[in-house]
């Protein structure tokens, strides 16, 4: 039976309607759930563990965890962590003790990371001798927001935003299920289906419900203008996502790659990242090209400035002049690397008695340079055991060799 002619609440959402029941029809996740499916092999061989589902909002992962519930005959329970308590979770691991949790009760936990430690830890006792089989769900990276012991017992599955092509069949039979519902006969592209699919970032939930709208605002066909009706700016995106882009911009600008540092700025600034791209702009300056090109740092920070005065969208400008002025520079990571080297001496207790003539002015022996030729004068500033100890190596760059040559020069008078 197709799944619009399933009886259904009058007010239910066309994403559930759709929702398919069967493994094939879950898209855009063949490595899970295709013929060679790493999840399809492990329950045709009759294996059912803990999982933890992970990936981005609309990709499947309720959709997977209520057909593997079906195909388990287990007692399936469902929680979402945003508003489930610890109590919830007791009410459900009582029934373990009667008749109804005798074959075993799956639990389908939603958005995980909002449990904390002892919320999580309930759960322990009940995964270990098999009472509880535990499939979670979460739009954060696992490793960053569950805890070991639970992660520790279960197996990880990413979920990956659905590519168009993908989509398209999900969105067809949306068509299809509108048109019956309507009793009208409206028809649309594929080239369409591939954009709405597009702008909503391989989210199905989210695709479906902006082709539902621009369903009703056309008449016989339904076109891009329809969909850029509603806005499209929702996309998959979260806390994860937020610092894998910034990741992105960062090392793109490393690479000296200024097509994809601009691509980066782009798809964070549509999402409203101003903030997060000026601080992350402002480290990459010193830590990616410090003295390589000392002036990046003053050319940043004036942008930065520039761009949080402007606001959006004009911002874009003046942060897409420092991308492209990163990411076209010289590189050097001298400056990171010498104060990760100088802390790593400080860590390791050294340096704790410092010479006497660089300290109070009280004391004597301290030699001003401005006084000497050159403004230089040899004295010892490390502290007695770090003596020869090199933290700064300058970068093979044309500004840093010139200035280690002329302090080689002045330095060997």
């Amino acid at each position: 039976m197709p799944p619009w002619e399933r009886t259904s609440m009058k007010n239910a959402q066309l994403a559930d309607l759709l929702r398919p029941d069967t493994l094939d029809g879950i898209v855009g996740q063949e490595h899970l759930f295709g013929e060679r499916g790493v999840i399809r092999r492990m329950l045709a061989s009759g294996r059912l563990t803990n999982m933890i589902f992970f990936g981005p909002p609309g990709t499947g992962k309720t959709t997977a965890a209520g057909i593997i519930a079906k195909a388990s005959g287990m007692t399936f329970h469902r929680l979402n962590a945003t508003s489930a308590t610890l109590a919830d979770v007791k009410n459900i691991i009582q029934q373990t003790n009667n008749v109804f949790g005798s074959g075993g009760i799956l639990l389908y936990l939603d958005e995980i990371q909002y449990f904390n430690r002892k919320q999580q830890q309930s759960l322990l006792e009940y995964m270990e001798d098999g009472r509880i089989t535990l499939i979670a769900s979460t739009t954060e990276n696992p490793h960053f927001f569950i805890y070991n012991a639970i992660l520790s017992r279960a197996s990880l599955f990413e979920f990956k935003p659905v590519a168009p092509i993908a989509l398209r069949p999900v969105l067809r039979r949306a068509l299809d299920y509108l048109n019956s519902e309507n009793g009208a006969q409206k028809q649309v592209e594929d080239s369409l289906l591939d954009y709405v699919a597009t702008v909503a970032c391989g989210d199905v939930r989210h695709s479906i419900v902006l082709f539902e709208n621009a369903y009703h605002a056309a008449d016989e066909c339904i076109r891009r203008e329809h969909v850029d009706s509603f806005d499209t700016s929702i996309g998959n995106y979260s806390e994860d996502i937020h610092f894998d882009l910034l990741s992105c911009l960062q090392k793109s600008i490393r690479g000296s790659d200024p097509d994809a540092a601009v691509f980066y700025l782009a798809k964070l600034l549509q999402m409203g990242e101003l903030l997060s791209v000026c601080r992350r702009l402002q480290v990459i300056a010193s830590e990616d090209i410090g003295p390589a090109y000392p002036m990046a740092a003053a050319v940043t920070r004036a942008c930065c400035e520039s761009a949080k005065e402007l606001g959006i969208p004009e911002a874009q400008i003046p942060l897409a002049h420092a991308t492209i002025v990163l990411a076209t520079a010289p590189k050097s990571n001298a400056a990171e690397a010498a104060i990760m080297a100088a802390n790593a001496a400080v860590q390791a207790g050294k340096g704790n008695v410092i010479p006497t003539h660089l300290q109070s002015p009280l004391y004597k022996g301290y030699k001003y340079p401005h006084d000497y030729e050159d403004h230089y004068v040899k004295q010892q500033y490390l502290p007695d055991d770090l003596i020869g100890t090199t933290f700064y190596q300058p970068g093979s760059n044309k500004t840093e060799q010139a200035a280690a040559e002329y302090w080689k020069r002045i330095k060997s008078k």
